[in-house]
This record gives C-alpha cells, structure tokens and sequence, in this order.
C-alpha cells in the first residue's frame, strides 16, 4: 500500500489536559537525544493481527507457505518487541518455490538513508535451523536493484529451538559479490525491502517468528543499558489509557517499551514506542478496568534499562462532548508535539522528513492551535508563543511575490521543490490556505500584549505582501494559476477553476487590500464557463456530470447544486471552509454549506450501498478523500479501492453532524487501536487489505480539530469572517443572504 499523498486528485498535486503537561513534556521530547529512529528500523511491528499488509507473496508447490488472505501471518502470540512477530512456515519440497516479500512501510517514497553496515533481526524457531533447511533472503534498494541471496543460516552455524536469537547479516563487506551487469549496484543505505526465498528442498514444515529489522553497525559494542525514563504519568479515557514520560537521555535510544499489569503486581509488556516519541497509546477494551503501566528504554545495541515506578488510570464512559474534546486534542497533539523546533510548524507526514513543511497544511495547524488555545489545551501564553515563532518563520522565509512554496525546509526556510524542478517557486494554494489560518488567528490573538501585537502585525503585512494579482499570468486573465517559478515562469500553467478544494484562492485575492483581482473572477475563473473550463473540469473529472460548474442532478435522492460527478472528494468541503464559514448565504450557484451537507451525505449513502463489497463500510465507516493510499475519493467505484479516509467524515461534522459523530465513534469503540495513536486518529484504512496505517498527515489532523470546533462553537469561522476584507469580497461576487442554513453549522449533539 504505496500511494503518495496529494493536494487534490484532480491536479497536483475530554478531558482538558492540564496545559503545563503538554508544555513540560515537548520540551524533555526536544531537548533529549535519540537514535534516528527511522534510518535504522525496517519493520518493528504490524499494526494489526493477521496478514501484515506490507507484504508480498508467491508459492509453487509442491512447496508450502502460510499466508493470511495472500499476506505474511502477523503473529501476537510470540514476539521480541511486543505486540507481535511475523510468522514463517513453510515446507521447500523438490521442484518447488516460495518466497516473500517485507517492504518497509512506504520508505519507497519516504527515501530514508539508513544508518549502518548490517541487517539484523531476531529469529525464534520451533525446530533448530541450519543450512540444511535454511531459507536464503535478499535485499533491494530504491532504484528496484537487489543485493545477492545469504542462507539465513552459514556453515555449522545453528539457530536453537525454543528461544529468541539475534541473527547479524552482513552485505557490505562482500560487496564484490553484488556487482551485476550494469554500472548502477544495488545500495545497502538505500534497503527498502527483505525476501525470504526458499533454501534446500528437505521436504520439511518449519516454522520462524521474525521480529525488528534493523540496519545497524557492526562496529557497535555497547553493554551499558540507557537510563530509564521518569515521571510516567497515565490517563484514562473510555477505551483506552494515554501513558507518557519524561524520555531517556541516551544518545543511541532507539525505542521504549511499555510493560501493563491488571493488578499492580504481576506486568507484561504490550507494547512498543518509537525512540523519538514519549507517549503511547493503549486499549484496553469496556470502560470501567483500573491499569497499571511501567516503561523501559531499549538502545540499538538491544540493552534494556531498568523499569520506571507504577503509574495507574482507570477508564470510564464518556459522553459526546468528552469524546469530541478527546479527538480534538488527540489530533491537535501533531502540531504540537511534532513540530519543528525552529519553524514551530508541523512535518508533511509523520513518519516522514521532519524539515518537510507543508504551508497548507500548517495553515490549518494554524487554526487547530487557536481550538486547542481556546480549550485550553495548552494556555494561551503558549499558543502566543507558538504562533509567534510559526510567524517570524514564514516572514524569514522564501516567497516568491509574496507567496510560499508547497514545501519549506523547516530548518533554513527554503524551498524544497518536492515535486520537481519546476515545484520551485510560489504556491499560491498552499499559501492561500496559509493565509486563511493566518488571518483567522489574526482576529483569535487580540489582546495587547507584545507576543499578541507582533503576531497581528506580522500576519498583516505577509497578507498585504500576497500578489494574488501577479499570479493572473496576465493582466487580462479570467483564471488564477497555481504556481509560479522565479526558473521557468507559469511553465505548469495550471489554471484554478472550480468545484474543487480552491475556492479560498479566489475569495482572498478578490479580498485583498493591496494587490486585488476583480470580482468576476469568481465568476469567470473559479465558475467560468469557457470551453475551457469545461474541458478542465472533464479531464480530471472523466464526466460531463457537473462540467458547467452546476451540477442539479441528484444521487441517492440527494440533489447536488454544484460539482463533478457526484461532488468530489470530501476535502473539497473542508480545506476552504475551515474559515469561511457558508451558512447563511449563497452566491449565483449554491448555498456551499447545504451543497456540503450534500456532498457528505452523498459519501455515506455510497458507503452503505458499497457497490464493490469492500470490507468494513457503512452507515458509521465512511469519507473518502486525499490521503495515504487513497485512490481517489470520489464516491465513485471507478475511483474506489476500499480505503476510508478518517478526516473525510470527522471533519465533515458542521455538515453532517449525527452521521459524524457516529463514524467518531465507530472509529475510536469499535475499531480502537487500529485506527488511534499518539497524535489522535491515523490518516486511514483498508479493512479489505488489513491495512491500517501508522500516519499522520499535516492536511488531514487539523480539519478534523477545526471542524469540529465550527460545529460545536464556530470558534475559527467567527474569527475569520471577522475580518475587515472578508465582508466587501463577499458581497462584490454576489453573495446574498439566505437564511434556511444560518443555523444549520450548530446543530448540538449531547455536550
């Protein structure tokens, strides 16, 4: 499951946790040293139970192999690190063949330099392995180029039955053996993969668990374990408990593990941290169990250091505005916790490059930060002083008349042309949504301190500094383009032109106070007309359903006003309404709040009809949108491919706010640690597949805070529609009163 994630498919791409906790614990989580977590670990642990996702198999018999649904059976009931293993059984019969496949979870794309000289990892047999019987492996690099096979097992060596063993492999040292017939060898640095291949045919069943892979020294001679982490400190919500501590300070940390009991006595361990985080996440099934917890540090030699003291929570029943507060934190703790220590904003992905900053996304960070301020999350000095740092970043920053790259390196404030060559200059969507948030905030930071001052002095001048007019390409254009290169000029020449996720562009360039674009262009660009515009919207659409920018037909006995098809992927109804708030009034075209409701509701209504019978939809599990592996998010089974984008229908909410809640729900009771981690709800899922993935996206956390808080207070959308310009803009397109949806944003669940 290997997708990178995109803008847009259509183009190019609680309980109130007291503030001073999360303050104390990023400040020990930046100021500690560990080892770089993902150079050195290939595989660590499956997400689930059953077949692990990120494998590949085939079998010829008279061979045989043990797969789960085509997949390497992941395995609880042994394991190194918990909570499981993989799990090898096989029998090499005479003519046979079998062999299988790890990828490392997308480092494909990720492209992580390992750390060291040698592949290791732990065996556990149930009979003794030698080279009589031994499976071979190999690796392949990045550029799809392979190392030659090893025997697992050499010579006399031996792997015991019955107990764990540390198997140490070495590609490098005889390098010459891996030179092919081209120039290009295979690159032990660049390893994304290990295959077991079958070995001699002795016409036996044998069976390995296999556990942590890593890339290591072999010069590394460490007996001296780490020290322990302190102040472990537990909490209690309805499924789970949210453990955290104060990180070990050794240099070559590589993980935590974190040991439970039932009875305060007797502790297992459960489960198993990355080294660059301190806190974890686990479930422990019906409300109402009292848990206890102790953590451990482990280094890269494998030394395990003494356990904290005992820290115990019991979990209780929580009502919906518990949950809710829950969810906002959990996500909002990406921004938070994650955040680059010089740029104060938040990594693309997670795991990922850390300098990798995203602008759109962060601009949502942006508004998730003003939620988290106003619940108190964390206080309102330390939102000031994030939004401080966030600010002076971006003012120091590469723009390109006044506009920001997609990416920025968080260290050094330039450019990063992710994409390409040409990807090298201004973003004007990326940065519209940057704008968006930094306006909001604008209004949100008010008071008359210096941090609150420079904050609103710094956001008006990056937004008057915006040449929203230079991006026309010409001084005649009806359309806005997305980029621009200080190289190659309007070389991608990608025109904005709706239904899609940029409608802010056009409100904010038509909005601004210094370098405006006429009104019509909402009309000409955004909704024009044009042979043009209707063979945009058909070519990455492949309909004529919606192609005039109106839509008027109905799916599912839902009538859809606007847009594609059947209305497109749902982060079109959230990415430029996190501020501008849609109710009560409409333009020519729409009332966008009632055309999002019918977006949404459209989404569900396809999930529950599920027409290409994946796994796990329906009228609580569904949303599909821009995300890790997900193939489209129309409601369309063309575009399907079983993956549910959990930001799609949480931050659907304002809309749909009973149908939300109830996936909310769904997602956290039912299906628990599989879709919920550290930084509140991974990105998705694909029951079909048994992928579950361990992500966290910059564009999807924050909606999911955001969005929520438009249904439940309208915090962010008062706050941006308070601004002077947002008004004028508005009522030059053509914007028009229109009460039946005024309301409709605070539709009240149980608080």
């Amino acid at each position: 499951m290997k997708s990178i994630p995109t803008v847009a498919s259509h183009g190019f791409r609680p309980f109130l946790r007291p503030a001073v906790g999360l303050l104390t614990l990023l400040a020990a989580i930046e100021n500690h040293a560990a080892a770089p977590y993902d150079q050195h670990v290939l595989f660590a642990n499956a997400p689930v139970e059953g077949g692990y996702a990120n494998s590949e198999a085939s079998v010829i018999a008279p061979s045989t192999f043990e797969l789960t649904n085509g997949k390497l059976p992941a395995d609880s009931g042994h394991f190194k690190s918990p909570p499981n293993a993989l799990r090898l059984h096989w029998k090499s019969a005479p003519g046979g063949d079998w062999q299988i496949t790890l990828h490392s979870p997308d480092r494909d794309w990720r492209k992580f330099a390992m750390l060291g000289d040698m592949l290791t990892f732990w065996c556990f047999a149930d009979t003794e392995i030698t080279a009589a019987n031994s499976p071979r492996l190999y690796l392949k690099d990045l550029a799809g180029k392979g190392s030659m096979s090893l025997t697992l097992v050499q010579g006399a060596e031996r792997i015991p039955a019955g107990r764990w063993v540390r198997v140490k492999l070495s590609f490098v040292e005889q390098g010459e053996l891996y030179k092919g017939t081209e120039d290009s060898t295979f690159s032990f640095r660049d390893t994304v993969s290990v295959t077991f291949i079958q070995g001699l045919d002795d016409g036996v069943e044998h069976t390995l668990y296999l556990d942590d892979f890593m890339i290591i020294d072999r010069a590394l001679s460490d007996p001296t374990p780490p020290p322990a982490p302190a102040g472990i400190a537990v909490k209690g919500y309805e499924r789970h408990c949210d453990v955290t501590w104060q990180p070990s300070n050794a240099s070559d940390l590589l993980d935590y593990r974190i040991y439970r009991s039932w009875d305060g006595k007797d502790f297992t361990p459960v489960g198993t941290q990355r080294g660059d985080r301190a806190r974890y996440e686990d479930f422990t099934g019906e409300p109402g169990r009292t848990v206890h917890y102790k953590v451990s540090a482990i280094d890269l030699a494998g030394n395990e250091s003494p356990l904290t003291a005992a820290a115990s929570a019991t979990t209780r029943v929580m009502n919906d505005a518990e949950l809710m507060d829950m969810v906002q934190e959990g996500c909002f703790r990406y921004y938070w916790e994650a955040g680059h220590p010089n740029a104060g904003m938040a990594p693309e992905i997670t795991p990922g490059d850390p300098n990798l900053m995203a602008l759109g996304g962060n601009g949502f960070g942006i508004m998730a930060l003003m939620v988290a301020t106003e619940r108190q999350f964390v206080t309102r000095d330390q939102g000031a002083e994030r939004m401080l740092k966030i600010v002076r970043f971006l003012a120091k920053a590469d723009r390109f008349h006044g506009v920001w790259p997609h990416f920025l390196d968080g260290q050094t404030g330039k450019t990063i042309a992710y994409f390409g060559k040409y990807d090298n200059g201004g973003d004007l969507v990326e940065t519209a949504f940057a704008i968006q948030g930094l306006l909001a905030a604008r209004q949100y930071f008010n008071r008359d301190t210096p941090a609150e001052r420079e904050i609103r002095d710094t956001t008006t001048r990056l937004w008057r500094e915006v040449e929203w007019d230079w991006y026309r390409k010409t001084p005649d254009s009806d359309v806005l383009y997305w980029h621009w290169s200080p190289d190659s000029g309007f070389h991608i020449s990608h025109p904005l032109i709706g239904w899609n996720e940029t409608m802010i562009i056009y409100l904010l360039a038509i909005a601004s106070p210094t370098h405006p674009v006429p009104a019509s262009m909402w009309h000409t660009g955004w909704a024009g007309q044009s042979e043009r515009h209707l063979n945009y919207r058909r070519n990455w659409s492949r309909t004529t359903e919606g192609d005039h920018y109106t839509n008027g037909r109905s799916y599912y006995g839902i009538k859809l006003e606007v847009g594609e098809g059947n209305g497109a992927e749902l982060f079109f109804t959230h990415f430029s309404f996190m501020g501008f708030d849609p109710r009560g009034i409409r333009d020519p075209y729409t009332n966008y709040f009632t055309n999002n409701r019918a977006i949404a509701l459209i989404q569900q209504a396809y999930a529950i009809e599920n027409p290409r019978k994946f796994a796990g939809y329906g009228a609580n599990s569904w949303g599909r949108s821009a995300g890790v592996n997900s193939g489209g998010g129309r409601a369309l089974p063309r575009d399907d491919n079983g993956t549910i984008n959990i930001m799609a229908s949480l931050a659907s909410m304002p809309y749909t706010p009973v149908e939300s809640l109830a996936a909310l729900k769904h997602f956290y009771r039912d299906l628990g640690a599989k879709t919920w981690g550290d930084f509140g709800f991974h990105d998705g899922f694909n029951e079909t597949e048994n992928w579950f993935d361990a992500d966290y996206m910059a564009l999807n956390q924050a909606p999911i805070v955001v969005m929520i808080e438009n249904h439940r207070t309208g915090l962010v959308w008062k706050n941006f529609m308070a601004n002077p310009e947002i008004k004028p803009a508005l009522d030059a397109i053509g914007f028009k009163p229109d009460p039946a949806s005024a309301h409709s944003g605070t539709i009240r669940t149980h608080e």
